[in-house]
This record gives structure tokens, sequence and C-alpha cells, in this order.
């Protein structure tokens, strides 16, 4: 399994979180999926939103938030079971990629149509949610090349699940102040740019592996 490096593997309470759930017999698989299932909560959030009235738009957008923070919680404790608890399966690796991907794309699509009503709302979540999926793509593409992932952002997937959470939160503030969700869409387009940025230099890094084998 390759993994990016991450000090929060070290925090007490992550290791505690995942000892208790090694004890009750969770899995690393199944972790996984639970992932997606946080990100399916958020993306109904996000939907929602435009549609009900202030004070439940902050509830939403809220829950949005908590979500994607225990999506990325289940990416990091599917993999602390597997390695650190000796629960790897022959199909960690799939389940452990796949259902990153398809909560990527969840998260980023629902956070779009949270802000259609703005200009380019729901066009810079579906551009947010693709070059996502480029910067993963290119990091496979090395690993497959016969080099190393490379893990390296601008905005690896952790920037980015953080850059949405603030945005989502400024958006709370937004709410609270009368005025419309700029910093949503400020968000995603940070989110835009940075995966391509993120996408360039993991190519550029994999081209000048290659040069040198």
């Amino acid at each position: 399994m390759t993994r990016r490096t991450l000090a929060t593997r070290n925090a007490a309470w992550v290791m505690a979180i995942t000892r208790r759930l090694a004890a009750d017999g969770a899995t690393p698989n199944g972790v996984s999926i639970a992932s997606v299932a946080f990100a399916f909560v958020a993306f109904a959030a996000f939907v929602f939103v435009p549609t009900v009235s202030a004070g439940v738009r902050a509830l939403l957008l809220l829950t949005a938030a908590a979500s994607i923070q225990l999506r990325l919680l289940c990416n990091l404790v599917d993999g602390m079971l597997a390695i650190e608890c000796g629960l790897k399966s022959p199909t960690g690796d799939v389940y452990n990629d796949v259902p990153d991907r398809v909560a990527d794309v969840v998260i980023l699509v629902g956070a779009g149509y949270a802000i259609r009503d703005l200009a380019f709302g729901a066009a810079l979540g579906w551009a947010a949610a693709v070059t996502a999926l480029l910067t993963a793509y290119v990091r496979v593409l090395g690993g497959a090349l016969g080099g190393p992932q490379h893990f390296i952002g601008p905005m690896a997937k952790q920037h980015r699940m953080f850059v949405l959470t603030i945005a989502v939160l400024l958006s709370v503030v937004e709410i609270g102040a009368g005025r419309p969700a700029q910093a949503m869409r400020a968000g995603l387009a940070v989110i835009v740019a940075g995966s391509v940025v993120t996408a360039c230099r993991r190519t550029h890094r994999i081209l000048d592996e290659a040069a040198t084998r």
C-alpha cells in the first residue's frame, strides 16, 4: 500500500480511535467505504443549501464541513488499520484508492451545487472534481511506470479538503452577515488552480525520474 506521509498518524487520539475500531472488528475496507458515505452526507447537505432559509443553510454547511473532516478521518484510519494493526487484505489497495476518487467527486461537485445560484458556481464544482481526479491519475501513473507515487501539492487531497472546509465555514459567517457565498466560489477556484499546478508538478517529477533511469 502506497501511503502519503502524515504526522497526524502519530497523534494519540488517532491511534486510540484506530485501536478501538480494530478491537470492535472494523476492517480497513469497511472504513474506506464509510468515507464515501460521509462524502454523500456532505453532498446532500450542499445540494439543499440554496433551497432553505438562512438558519438552515448555516446548519447544512456545518454538517457538510463536519462530514468532510469525518471522510478524512476515515481515510487516515483505514490505512492505519491495514498497516499498524496488520489488517491489510489482498483487495486493500483498490479499496484504499477508488473510494477516495468517488468521495472527491461527490464532495466537490456538491460544493458547486451549493452555490449554483452564483455565476459559474456549479461549473467550478465540476472543474474542481475533474482536476482533483487529474492529480490522482498522475500520481498513480507515476507508480504504474515503475517510480514512486508522488503526493506533492500544493493541492493534494488533504489540502483540497482543508481549503473547502475553510471556505464552507467562511460561508457560514457570510450567511450571518447577510452576504452571498463568495467564499465558496473563491475556495473552489483556488482548488481548481492549485490542482492544475499539482498535476503539472507531479508530471514534471515523473518525467525527470524517467529521464534518469
